[in-house]
């Protein structure tokens, strides 16, 4: 049986900008709820969330980790999401399922781009969140600067519940704002801390800040309101009933602060976890889809409702399987049970129940609505999936990842490898949505794309790690196109006589441009019978043969259109084979006839960058024969949109990080083809000859 009901559930995603202790945040919560006997720490390497090898080598969170601890009696279900713009795909996958949040601001940096990023995401899910400002125990930390940049760049007012007792290395405590108590907490990081008074040089500060907390929670709470209105005191029980009220609504967005990796602060922090932010009852409903009907339904949180489970992450592993990890937003599911897969419309046998300790994993009997756990080696299911009753289908909306904005051309260094190569990247692309893996016909390349360089090579790291597999990485070719400008009229005429039955093939063909993206048209205008009808098939297929290499540089043709008007046959001589190299012979000759030109891949640009910052960005993309369509204002910067040449994107992800020093982000889609400049058309069909 459960300890816990749903009610008591608290699952929180901790989300910011990397570095700013999020993981230390999570690992002073584990040991304060006695989940784990030490205080972990990243720079060591022995934290409990950040436990994957490539995280442990760069020192930073790359997957979102999951572990638990009970605190006043709420399960409290910890999300720690990874803060660096090469993995935030993940940290938007994660907070599918999350019903709070806390947003974690270092006192010293203030608010960086990912955690304007990811407060997009909060608002995108309209996930509950309050902010803690770590680390005010660093040098050169300013809780007060950092209060005024949060309401600066975030655009928002915050409660603020507490303020520091002391600052920098003399940073000690807190002082509670709707207790008016002052905090101060030992110096050996067990979190134990002494209530007591206010410190005198805190407490006219302290009163002003409160009766401004006392005015935001009345104005978001009717009764309250007419309350303070009338002059009467409100009770720390009334503004505390208040303020999660205000959290559920989003009203409110709460302000605690601390150092996590000294345990100081945290344990009220925890506090405030248990006692404002919602469990899943509290969060309400969820819109999900009837996959017959295709309409939105209200989905209930109800444990004694039919299943309803999301698959929102897969872990892949050579020898231990694949594991499936889930939340429940509805019903129940018990082990040594079989489940309904919906979107695969399949039964999967379960036999445990996984209940997520960081790496580890302990067996638990059931998973109850609220609830976060993980089946181990299911055959057919995979991220995105639904977990329903068969009698009740339904349909999570899944969550579409971000464009990937690089690529790198792989080439397994074993000839052999090949086949490994290809399996073992489905396996990671599954348990990576942000990732993807195609081969390009065109350029005959494996192309595996990502987030960012940093994401990429993890991924390479992790290839080898987990699956043996060594890769060469390469800058992937550009698909260039060839077409034309121009018109013509053209013979392509096959005759070839050597002894016995000759070959002979006759068409005149008018070829003539399409518009852009157009493809490729074939008419048949021939009259009279000057080609027997049964051959045009094969002067059709000859041309588009042809097309697959054009004359220029050897590039795929696009957007043509070619009409066989005229020719003439040879009653024994002629064949489906002559038609169709008479007819590639006279596309080849009357292609360059047309004004041949070369076209690229121009991509769509959206680039997140701090205000001080766009006229940089957009010196950079003029640089790049980019073309800046716009600018629209975004949370705590410019969000600057342009079109831009792939072949001047290949490297731009690292080029960005170093003109932002880090703070600029980017998304980057496919938009059209258009003409390549001739200067650098030129160079692009020498080194294309040099090459063949």
């Amino acid at each position: 049986m459960k300890k816990y009901e749903s009610r008591d559930i608290r699952n929180v995603a901790l989300v910011g900008h990397c570095k700013s202790g999020k993981t230390s945040l999570a690992e002073a919560f584990l040991f304060n709820g006695k989940a784990t006997d030490r205080i972990g720490r990243v720079d060591s390497g022995d934290s409990v969330m950040d436990f994957d090898p490539e995280e442990k080598a760069r020192k930073l969170t790359i997957n979102s980790a999951f572990h638990h601890l009970t605190w006043k009696k709420c399960m409290i279900n910890i999300i720690d999401t990874p803060g660096d713009a090469n993995f935030v795909a993940d940290t938007h996958n994660s907070l599918q399922i999350a019903d709070g949040a806390i947003v974690v601001i270092d006192a010293t940096s203030g608010v960086q781009v990912v955690t304007e990023k990811v407060w997009q995401y909060l608002n995108e899910f309209k996930i509950p969140r309050i902010i803690v400002i770590n680390k005010l125990d660093r040098e050169n930390s300013d809780f007060y600067n950092i209060v005024d940049n949060i309401k600066a760049t975030l655009k928002i007012n915050p409660l603020v519940l507490q303020i520091p007792i002391g600052k920098e290395s003399g940073f000690k405590g807190t002082v509670d704002l709707v207790k008016m108590k002052g905090y101060v907490f030992a110096d050996d990081e067990s979190g134990d801390f002494k209530e007591g008074e206010i410190p005198e040089d805190g407490k006219d500060n302290a009163a002003r800040l409160r009766q401004k907390l006392i005015e935001d929670v009345a104005e978001s709470h009717e009764e309250l309101l007419e309350k303070y209105l009338e002059g009467q005191e409100l009770s720390a029980e009334e503004i505390g009933t208040g303020i999660k009220k205000g959290i559920q609504n989003q009203s409110l967005i709460p302000l605690l602060c601390g150092s996590a990796i000294n345990n100081i602060g945290i344990k009220l922090i925890m506090d405030a976890v248990a006692e404002y932010l919602p469990s899943p009852i509290e969060r309400g409903t969820v819109e999900v889809l009837n996959p017959k009907t295709k309409e939105d339904i209200k989905l209930e949180p109800k444990e004694d409702a039919p299943l309803a489970a999301y698959v929102f992450k897969t872990i892949a592993d050579l020898y231990a399987g694949k594991l499936t990890i889930f939340r429940v937003f509805s019903g129940s599911l018990n082990a040594d049970s079989s489940v309904y897969n919906g979107t695969k419309k399949v039964k999967e046998k379960i036999n445990q129940i996984l209940q997520l300790e960081g790496k580890g994993q302990k067996p638990v009997e059931s998973a109850i609505t609220g609830d976060i756990m993980a089946l181990a080696k299911l055959r057919e299911t995979t991220t995105g999936d639904t977990f329903c009753d068969e009698k009740n289908e339904i349909c999570f909306k899944g969550i579409k990842s971000p464009n990937p904005v690089i690529s790198y051309a792989l080439v397994p260094k074993s000839r052999g490898d090949e086949d490994k190569m290809s399996t073992a990247l489905a396996r990671i692309v599954e348990e990576d949505p942000s990732l993807s893996m195609r081969r390009d016909e065109q350029t005959k390349e494996s192309i595996l794309s990502g987030m960012g360089q940093i994401h990429l090579d993890a991924t390479i790291d992790k290839l080898k790690r987990k699956f043996g597999l060594e890769l060469e990485t390469n800058i992937p070719k550009i698909p260039y196109k060839e077409t034309i400008k121009g018109k013509t009229r053209i013979q392509g005429k096959y005759k070839k006589q050597s002894g016995g039955k000759g070959q002979y093939g006759d068409c005149w063909l008018e070829i003539e441009p399409l518009p852009r993206s157009g493809g490729f048209e074939f008419a048949d205008k021939i009259f009279g019978g000057a080609i027997p009808r049964n051959y045009v098939p094969s002067v059709e297929k000859g041309i588009i043969e042809a097309m697959h290499e054009g004359a220029l540089a050897g590039y795929p043709v696009v957007d043509v259109k070619v009409s066989v008007v005229d020719g003439s046959y040879h009653e024994v001589d002629s064949s489906d084979m002559a038609f169709k190299i008479a007819a590639s012979m006279g596309f080849k000759k009357g292609f360059m006839e047309c004004t041949p030109i070369l076209i690229e891949p121009v991509m769509n640009v959206e680039i997140s960058v701090p205000e001080d910052l766009t006229g940089d960005i957009i010196g950079d993309l003029n640089s790049r024969r980019g073309r800046v369509l716009g600018m629209d204002q975004g949370v705590g910067g410019q969000v600057v949109n342009a079109q831009v040449p792939m072949a001047e994107m290949l490297r731009y992800a690292s080029d960005l990080t170093s003109i932002t020093s880090g703070r600029g982000m980017f998304t980057m889609e496919f938009n059209h083809y258009e003409e390549v400049p001739a200067h650098l058309s030129a160079k692009i069909i020498e080194a294309s000859k040099n090459e063949k």
